[in-house]
């Protein structure tokens, strides 16, 4: 039973990992003045960008706590620091996503994105680019190093969290811009919308 929940968490991270892939890849097309992908997404997912992110973050933080108190695997150093980041944002979501406050989307951008760049490092340690401090031998056997899961070939715990922590991000970052109005249309126009810069302005602000 436990190895199949730790595939069903494999597998959602995977599908995880994709949506952030395909939000990524709007964003950039976005930049390249082709706006039809990323108004597309915002006007289909307009109003739920924070209850997707409480999901997300609560499936994490759900998933964290299976893995340290069920599975019994024992979180390092580099797991607690992430945890300190994604704790946080599955209550915070819950209670904007309850007001349905988009501005407070913005002050939590920096949770995901510190929450990222400790995912990144973790793996960069875990596949020996990286040498681990000695306090992580010192919090869990094997260090930070130790791959206590390894599904599909690549799928391990920071991997996880990585896919979690730039989903999270993306949907908070939609869900602090402005409401999407058909404006935001323009992928003729060598310039961006003003409707599209006003938008970001105000996120910014």
């Amino acid at each position: 039973m436990t190895h199949g929940i730790i595939v069903t968490l494999a597998v959602l991270g995977v599908i995880g990992q994709g949506v952030a892939g395909l939000l990524l890849l709007t964003g950039l097309l976005w930049l390249a003045r082709v706006r039809t992908p990323l108004a597309f997404v915002r006007s289909a997912i307009w109003g739920y960008e924070l209850w997707l992110a409480f999901l997300v973050s609560a499936v994490a933080t759900g998933g964290s706590l299976f893995f340290s108190e069920v599975a019994n695997f024992v979180p390092c150093e580099l797991c607690w620091f992430q945890r300190i980041s994604m704790y946080p944002l599955s209550i915070t979501t819950l209670l904007a996503a309850l007001c349905n406050d988009h501005r407070a989307s913005r002050y939590l951008l920096p949770l995901p994105l510190v929450g990222a760049g400790l995912s990144t490092y973790h793996l960069l340690v875990e596949n020996g680019v990286v040498k681990q401090a000695q306090a992580c031998l010192l919090t869990a056997p094997g260090g930070c190093a130790t791959k206590w899961i390894n599904e599909f070939g690549y799928v391990t715990i920071p991997t996880l969290a990585l896919g979690g922590f730039a989903l999270v991000f993306a949907l908070l970052l939609l869900a602090s811009v402005g409401s999407p109005t058909p404006e935001m249309v323009d992928s003729d126009d060598d310039e961006p919308s003003d409707a599209v810069e006003h938008a970001w302005q105000k996120a910014a602000a």
